[in-house]
C-alpha cells in the first residue's frame, strides 16, 4: 500500500470529454486522478495526453455497468492507497439521439430496453460503484462523492412551460437522471455529521459526444461544477444539486 498525503480521486468514464478535464483540472489542483476507462489502450492513451499536460495520472479498466469491475476498483484502491478522497461517478449513456433535438422517440413509443440500458449505466450502476467504494472513501479525512446528474433530471423545470428545458424531453436519460438525484439526497442524509458529502453536478450543456453539436459550453467549463464539488471545504454543502456554484431545482 501506498503511503501518500496526496488526495486520490477516481473519475468513471474518464478518458474523454469531460470526465478527461475533470481528471486534469483536478489534476492542475494537485490530487492524483485515476481515470476509468473501458478498454485500456483508451484509458492509457488519456494517461498520456495528461502527462502531456503536466498532470500525472493512473487508468484502471472499468465499464459501470459491469460489476466484476466494481471489485476490481474496490481492489485497486484498497490495495495500493487503503482509502479514496474523491469518485466523480461521470460515465453515463444517452440513447435517444442527439440532446436539445428530436429524438426517434416518445414517452410512448421509447422501447423498454433503451429504458432499461439507460438506467442501469446512469442509475443502477452509479448506485453500485459508489456502494462498493464507499468504505474506502469514508477512511478518507474528507471524502467527496460527486454525482453527475443534469438539468434534464430537474421534474421541477420539466413541468414548468417557461423553463428553458421544457420542449428537451428525453424519457430514459431524464428518468435515469431524477432518480440520480434522488440518490445523492437520500445517501447525502445517511452521511450527514461525518466528513463525506454527497452531491449533484449538473455540468452544463456541453460540446462533448454526448452534448452534440449545439451544445453551447466548452469542456473547460463544463468540468468546472464537478471540480467544484469534489473539492469542497468541511462547511461546504451537502444533499444538493449544482451548477458552477449555484442551486438548481429539483
Amino acid at each position: 500500500m501506498s503511503v501518500t498525503t496526496q488526495k486520490i480521486a477516481f473519475i468513471t468514464g474518464g478518458n474523454r470529454g469531460l470526465g478527461l478535464e475533470t481528471a486534469k483540472q483536478l489534476g492542475q489542483l494537485g490530487i492524483h486522478p485515476v481515470i476509468g476507462s473501458r478498454s485500456e489502450q483508451a484509458g492509457q492513451e488519456a494517461v498520456a495526453k495528461l502527462k502531456a499536460e503536466g498532470v500525472s495520472a493512473d487508468a484502471i479498466v472499468f465499464d459501470v455497468s459491469k460489476r466484476v469491475d466494481h471489485q476490481s476498483a474496490y481492489d485497486y484502491f484498497a490495495k495500493k492507497y487503503g482509502h479514496l478522497d474523491i469518485l466523480v461517478n461521470n460515465a453515463g449513456v444517452h440513447l435517444e439521439g442527439e440532446p436539445g433535438k428530436d429524438g426517434p422517440y416518445k414517452a410512448s413509443t421509447l422501447p423498454e430496453q433503451i429504458l432499461r440500458d439507460t438506467l442501469d449505466a446512469n442509475l443502477f450502476g452509479v448506485i453500485a460503484i459508489t456502494q462498493k467504494l464507499l468504505p474506502l472513501i469514508r477512511k478518507a479525512s474528507a471524502g467527496r462523492i460527486v454525482n453527475l446528474a443534469s438539468i434534464l433530471g430537474s421534474l421541477t423545470l420539466h413541468a414548468d412551460p417557461s423553463s428553458p428545458i421544457y420542449e428537451m424531453k428525453s424519457l430514459a436519460y431524464d428518468t435515469s437522471k431524477t432518480a440520480l438525484n434522488a440518490f445523492t439526497v437520500h445517501l447525502a442524509h445517511e452521511l450527514k455529521g461525518t466528513s463525506v458529502k454527497v452531491n449533484s453536478a449538473h455540468p452544463g450543456w456541453v460540446q462533448t459526444e454526448m452534448g452534440g453539436s449545439a451544445a453551447p459550453m466548452s469542456i473547460v467549463d463544463g468540468a468546472k461544477t464537478s471540480v467544484i464539488l469534489a473539492t469542497l471545504p468541511d462547511n461546504g454543502a451537502n444533499g444538493g444539486f449544482f451548477h458552477m456554484k449555484d442551486a438548481l431545482p429539483w
